[in-house]
């Protein structure tokens, strides 16, 4: 039966961070919100909760998690990033966008796409993200909220909570943050692509070319 805390989104209640933490640091997989809809979280170390995030969401062993992070300095920590695609990730973030790049030793290599040692990073616009992040210390291993079946992301926390109560440990309500999904941007080459056209503007990477 999974908790559900009513955090407020410009200036979330630190206790009720501080318990959302308690719960990730113990195992548990959570639902809390970003800046493109609202996500599946669990620690980056807990093999036993991605599996579960894995089974919410009937997905396979290459399914590409991200690694949902504070800020640049912690990207760099786990990603191998250049100076030009620094520049770009910089002028991004915070904001709707994953960046795929090649993962450093410190990513567990279940993280990391089998083939390719990339990972998926992001730096959201969201303050109760970033209450957590910030607090937790580490970033949140995640996977966009959307169901076996579905097109779209749940939006609504009550039906997250109806459909999902017994599956997950926790639901943030941090309010209504969208459903359109992250863009995605490969910079594992010389030049950025466009992986998945999202909320974020792609024109400035296309212009990189």
């Amino acid at each position: 039966m999974s908790q559900f805390f009513q955090i407020h989104p410009d200036d979330p209640q630190q206790r009720l961070i501080d318990k959302a933490v308690e719960i990730i640091n113990g195992g548990g997989v959570i639902v809390y919100p970003t800046d493109s809809g609202y996500a599946l979280g669990c620690h980056i170390g807990d093999k036993a909760a991605m599996e579960r995030i894995r089974t919410i969401r009937q997905v396979d062993a290459k399914h590409n998690f991200t690694l949902v992070c504070r800020d640049l300095s912690e990207i760099a920590l786990y990603a191998k990033v250049e100076n030009s695609a620094y520049r770009l990730i910089k002028s991004h973030t915070p904001g709707p966008y994953t960046f795929i790049l090649k993962a450093t030793k410190e990513v567990p290599r279940r993280l990391q796409n089998p083939k390719r040692k990339t990972i998926g990073l992001r730096v959201p616009d969201n303050r109760i993200a970033q209450s957590l992040l910030e607090t937790l210390g580490e970033p949140l291993m995640s996977s966009t909220l959307i169901l076996p079946g579905d097109d779209m992301p749940l939006t609504n926390p009550y039906d997250i909570r109806a459909t999902l109560e017994h599956a997950l440990d926790l639901v943030i309500d941090g309010g209504y943050c969208g459903f359109e999904p992250t863009t995605v941007v490969e910079l594992t080459e010389d030049e950025p692509v466009v992986v998945r056209r999202g909320q974020g503007a792609v024109e400035v990477f296309e212009e990189a070319h």
